[in-house]
């Protein structure tokens, strides 16, 4: 694990000559901004390296400052994934509970939940929450991050639940289906390349139609 370096250059000072560095009119704003930068840069460069390849000096080098200036935004490469991860968990939580609130059948909310899945794991953070996954992160932080992905697992299985009581969906065991469900759209981003044949939304219509409909001709 990396430790931080003392410096005393005023890492404001300098951050606001970099153009790649948002730059607003407040201070705990602009302070804000550029560690959000961080994240995303250092996001970027996971998915693309992988966690244990990608150093401090990478980050640094990506958003073209130098390697203590970031310590002013973060502590150690840790605390950056785990900002990565908690945001890509954020982004699905969020969307999650905007399909719920929308309203509809079980079905029509389970399909909603599933396209904000299948979306969110094709963009930076949710790409790097699946492929770095929380196994780099010290066991107390994990346990924070496990309870979340539990909920959204868990509204998994209550849709699927519902759609079976409501007779939309074939009877099935929630839990297992929930993680056939879970496991087949995380992989999604693994394998999703950008730029790539498909877009993110076809990404997402295709596999939501295999999941829903199946493979078998009927």
């Amino acid at each position: 694990m990396e430790t931080p370096m003392k410096t005393s250059l005023h890492p404001e000072d300098s951050l606001d000559e970099e153009p790649l560095w948002p730059a607003t009119q407040h201070r705990p704003q602009q302070r804000e901004a550029k560690r959000q930068a961080v994240l995303s840069a250092a996001a970027q460069l996971f998915n693309e390296r992988g966690y244990h390849a990608t150093s401090l000096d990478d980050i640094a080098a990506r958003l073209g400052v130098s390697k203590p200036t970031l310590y002013y935004y973060v502590k150690n490469k840790e605390e950056i994934l785990l900002g990565c991860v908690r945001q890509g968990l954020q982004l699905m939580l969020d969307g999650i509970e905007a399909s719920r609130s929308a309203g509809g059948t079980a079905l029509d909310q389970l399909t909603a939940c599933m396209q904000v899945y299948a979306r969110i794991v094709t963009q930076d953070f949710g790409m790097c929450l699946i492929r770095v996954g929380d196994e780099q992160i010290s066991a107390s932080n994990r346990a924070e991050l496990r309870r979340i992905k539990a909920a959204i697992d868990h509204e998994f299985r209550r849709l699927v639940a519902q759609g079976v009581q409501e007779g939309s969906l074939a009877p099935c065991d929630p839990k297992m289906a929930a993680f056939v469900i879970g496991g087949a759209l995380s992989w999604i981003g693994r394998w999703y390349q950008a730029g790539g044949e498909y877009s993110p939304e076809e990404v997402a219509q295709q596999c939501l139609k295999t999941l829903l409909a199946g493979v078998l001709r009927r």
